[in-house]
């Protein structure tokens, strides 16, 4: 069940992180933005217009640290996997170079 919550939430956070990092979603937000600063004088600047933008605010700051947290999560975790293949790969590297510098001696005395 723990899998099947954790993946569904990943596929999840995924999807919102590819549509919200979007210039459409900017444009969308700074649409919303202005109709909340237009309407202002409708709703005579009173306190539950100020209370709208706050709340919508403070709560979309709240869903996005987690997305945040998650997305940078899966970021450290693919580059230190990286990190491990090039390891692998510099040490059989390594090991090549020493190899054939083993074996230089034996093909110079052979020549």
């Amino acid at each position: 069940m723990k899998k099947f919550i954790t993946n569904r939430f990943e596929i999840l956070s995924e999807w919102i992180s590819d549509n919200l990092g979007s210039p459409y979603a900017f444009m969308a937000a700074c649409l919303l933005v202005a109709v909340w600063a237009i309407s202002g004088p409708v709703f005579q600047f009173s306190d539950t217009w100020q209370l709208v933008i706050n709340t919508g605010t403070t709560i979309c700051t709240f869903l996005m640290v987690f997305l945040l947290q998650n997305t940078g999560n899966r970021t450290i975790d693919e580059m230190e996997e990286r990190l491990r293949s090039l390891e692998f790969l510099n040490r059989e590297l390594l090991r090549e170079i020493r190899t054939m510098k083993a074996l230089e001696p034996d093909i110079r005395e052979a020549a």
